[in-house]
C-alpha cells in the first residue's frame, strides 16, 4: 500500500526520522554518562516504545494508568507514573505492581506521603514514590530549598512506602530561546534535584534516583553531575514547537497527518483539506514562538514542506491552506484529489486524534507497517 491509498486524514511516520531523533539524544546522553528513561506518552504505541527504551521491560515514563496497563502487558516493568498521585489510584497502582510492574508514582505533599504510607501497610507491601521538585515554577512541586518541606515528606512515607527519590521536569525551557538560556535552564534543573538529594540524605532519607527531564534541556545539559537518568518524550518525533525553540530542524520531524484536497476558494487564496482541527488538534503552541505555524506546515506527499504553506485555519472536518501572511510564497497547483502532509505543532495533541501510525521512509510514499496507537484514560 502507498499513501496514495490510504483513507485521509490518518497519521503518517517517517521511522528513518525516528531512528534519527532516537540515536542523537541517546549518544548524547551516553556522552554525559546518563541513562535514558524515554517518556512514551508522546507515541502511546508498543512500537514505537520499543524502538525507543533500552529493552523490551524498560526504563520508561508514562502519564496515566491506561499507559502503564497497556506498556505492562507488552512486558514493560520498570516505570514512573510522573503525574502526582490520587489517592484514589493507589488500589489501581497496587493491582499493577502485584502483576511484576516495579510502578513508581509522585507526590509533593505529605497528604498524598501519607496515603501511600497507609495504602502500603494495608496491603502489606512498600508502594516506591518519588519526590516532585519545583525547579523553574512551571507546574508542580516542592522547592528544591524548602528542607522542611523535604523531609516531613520523606519521612511520612517512609512510615510504610518507600522513597525512591527524587524528580522534576523544566517546563519553563519550552519558552527559553538561545542555547546560553537553554543551557541554563538545564543546569537549574539539575541542580534543583541534586540540591533536594542531597537535604534527604542528609536527613537519613534514602534517594537513589535523582531524575530529570524534558526535550530542551536533554538536548542542552553540558552537566549531569549528580543525576542518575533523563526523562524525555517528544524527542522522539519531535514537532514544530520543538522546531520554533531550536531543538530541531524542520526536516527533523517524524510525525505528519496525511490530507486529501477537497477543494479552492481562489479569490480567498485557500486550498481546502479534509484534515481539520480533530485531525491536527487545536494545539496552536508556535503563536506565542517567533513565527507562527498555524495548524501546521503543508509539505508534499513525500515529506517535502512548500516554502511558506501552512494551515492556516481549522473547522473541525476542513483544514484551509494559506500562504504565510506577509511572506512572498505562492500556492501550489494542487487539484481536487491530490495529497499533503502536514507537520504537527505538538506531537502528542496530534498524535491524541489518532489510533495508528503509518510508517514510511524518509521520501517514500510506501507504507510498511500500520503500527496501533492508544488513548484516553
Amino acid at each position: 500500500m502507498t499513501l496514495d491509498e490510504l483513507d485521509t486524514p490518518c497519521l503518517v511516520l517517517d521511522a528513518d526520522r525516528m531512528e534519527r531523533n532516537v540515536a542523537r539524544l541517546r549518544g548524547r546522553l551516553a556522552d554525559l554518562g546518563v541513562g535514558l528513561r524515554p517518556h512514551l506518552k508522546t507515541g502511546k504505541s508498543v512500537e514505537v516504545a520499543r524502538r525507543v527504551m533500552d529493552s523490551p521491560q524498560g526504563p520508561a515514563t508514562v502519564s496515566t494508568l491506561k499507559e502503564a496497563e497497556r506498556f505492562a502487558v507488552s512486558g514493560v516493568r520498570d516505570l514512573i507514573y510522573a503525574v502526582g498521585i490520587a489517592p484514589a489510584k493507589l488500589p489501581h497502582v497496587l493491582a499493577l505492581r502485584s502483576q511484576g510492574v516495579d510502578l513508581v508514582v509522585l507526590l509533593d505533599t505529605v497528604e498524598q506521603a501519607e496515603a501511600v504510607a497507609a495504602a502500603s501497610r494495608e496491603a502489606g507491601t512498600a508502594i516506591p514514590a518519588m519526590i516532585e521538585i519545583d525547579c523553574d515554577g512551571h507546574r508542580a512541586g516542592v522547592l528544591p530549598t524548602d528542607a522542611a518541606q523535604l523531609v516531613a515528606i520523606g519521612q511520612a512515607l517512609q512510615q510504610g512506602g518507600e522513597l525512591r527519590g527524587v524528580l522534576t521536569h523544566a517546563g519553563g525551557s519550552y519558552t527559553a530561546r538561545g542555547t546560553e538560556a537553554l543551557q541554563q535552564c538545564a543546569e537549574e534543573e539539575r541542580r534543583s534535584v541534586v540540591d533536594a538529594a542531597t537535604i534527604l540524605r542528609g536527613a537519613g532519607l534514602p534517594c537513589p534516583v535523582v531524575s530529570i527531564g524534558s526535550t530542551p534541556t536533554a538536548h542542552n545539559a553540558t552537566d549531569l553531575t549528580g543525576v542518575t537518568e533523563v526523562r524525555a518524550g517528544v524527542f522522539v518525533f519531535f514537532d514544530l514547537v520543538m522546531a520554533g525553540v531550536g531543538i530541531c530542524q524542520i526536516d527533523d520531524i517524524a510525525l505528519s497527518v496525511l490530507a486529501t484536497v477537497i477543494g479552492h476558494q481562489h479569490e480567498k487564496g485557500w486550498i481546502l483539506i479534509d484534515a481539520g482541527w480533530m485531525a491536527m488538534s487545536q494545539d496552536r503552541g508556535t503563536s506565542k514562538q517567533a513565527v507562527s505555524q498555524g495548524y501546521g506546515v503543508v509539505c508534499d506527499i513525500h515529506g517535502t514542506p512548500y516554502p511558506d504553506l501552512i494551515l492556516g485555519d481549522a473547522n473541525q472536518e476542513h483544514g484551509i491552506i494559506t500562504v504565510r501572511p506577509g511572506s512572498n510564497g505562492t500556492l501550489p497547483d494542487l487539484a481536487i484529489g491530490d495529497r499533503v502532509r502536514i507537520l504537527p505543532n505538538h506531537a502528542c495533541s496530534t498524535g491524541a486524534q489518532h489510533s495508528a501510525y503509518h510508517v514510511v521512509r524518509s521520501l517514500s510514499t510506501e507504507v510498511e507497517a500500520a503500527w496501533p496507537r492508544f488513548g484516553g484514560w
